[in-house]
């Protein structure tokens, strides 16, 4: 059992949790499982999940117009090492699967 596919990540700041959906090898293409994962869990694991991308920009206008370019983003790759190795360790925390 493992993470097929990563369908949706979306990172909440405020809080510090990553919404997760996600396919794992046993569930069916109309099947999906949704969980919300607190960062501080992935640390305890090793895995750094968020990155910072920074580009270095002269103009402060141009800066401003594109603001999303400086947020973090999640690392993709680590997110499903995390969360293979994590659901194997908590099985019951695990998502039921949903269908969709």
């Amino acid at each position: 059992m493992e993470i097929q596919e990563l369908i949706f990540h979306y990172l909440h700041e405020n809080t510090t949790t990553i919404e997760v959906q996600f396919r794992l090898s046993i569930d069916s293409d109309d099947e999906i499982r949704t969980d919300m994962v607190d960062l501080n869990e992935s640390s305890d694991f090793g895995y750094e999940l968020i990155t910072e991308d920074f580009d270095s920009q002269d103009d402060d206008d141009e800066e401003d117009d594109f603001y999303w370019l400086n947020s973090p983003s999640v690392d993709e790759d680590n997110l499903i090492l995390f969360l293979n190795e994590y659901y194997i360790i908590n099985p019951e925390k695990l998502p039921k699967p949903e269908l969709i």
